[in-house]
């Protein structure tokens, strides 16, 4: 698995923003929308980060990380609120939170934090990796050999979910739910289109490593004799 992050925000156009940009860049996201299933999933996660708003339903974000910091004292939680007073982002970081993002704010911006606080715990689990291929999921950089990747973000999304899956078939339609968001109509050429280009990308250094199986979808691993 890759680094994962729990999204507490009950703004539903802010948090489909979020969860597919950070989707989009290779991280698992599960989302709450308000305070009584956040405090559920913080208690059942085990998170690499918390992105947690102040104004929430049922129990507010101050309230949740009063709690949480009780029994977690590591975990990094980014408070995303728009109470953007002086006295609020000391209260914020007085109560255990690692960051503080007013709204509105900038993808960019918070994937920047995001990596920072990934940083700062040393997470082992920021590689994926299988043979000579490598991502790292904070810095983004994937290699092969060595060499550097020039990916796009829809390739660099492609590899990541065939790094989490070596060796196992994997079908256009769970490939599109996945990769994608969307369900396969078994029309479109797009998946095929992505793979020969990553594949081209990844051949330039090394054998072939993702394989077509007839009528099934493809798999990441050595060619079956």
């Amino acid at each position: 698995m890759g680094i994962r992050i729990l999204l507490i925000e009950d703004d539903n156009e802010i948090a489909e923003f979020v969860i597919r940009g950070l989707r989009e860049e290779g991280f698992v996201v599960e989302h709450a929308a308000d305070g009584q299933d956040g405090w559920f999933a913080l208690q059942n996660g085990g998170w690499d980060v918390v992105l947690l708003d102040w104004w929430l339903p049922i129990t507010d974000g101050m309230q949740l990380l009063k709690r949480f910091r009780q029994r977690d004292q590591s975990t990094p939680v980014l408070f995303l609120t728009a109470k953007d007073a002086v006295s609020d982002r000391v209260e914020g970081l007085d109560h255990g939170a690692n960051d503080y993002l007013c709204k509105p704010f900038a993808f960019e911006e918070l994937l920047a934090r995001i990596r920072v606080l990934v940083r700062s715990q040393g997470q082992s689990n920021s590689i994926l990796a299988h043979q000579d291929i490598q991502i790292d999921l904070v810095s983004q950089r994937s290699e092969r050999a060595g060499n550097r990747l020039d990916l796009t973000a829809k390739e660099h999304s492609l590899l990541i979910f065939f790094l989490r899956h070596p060796g196992q078939i994997l079908s256009k339609t769970r490939i599109y739910e996945q990769v994608w968001e969307e369900q396969y109509d078994g029309l479109s050429n797009t998946l095929e289109v992505h793979v020969m280009e990553l594949r081209r990308k990844l051949e330039a250094h090394g054998p072939r490593l993702i394989h077509t199986i007839r009528n099934r979808g493809y798999y990441l691993g050595e060619e079956a004799s």
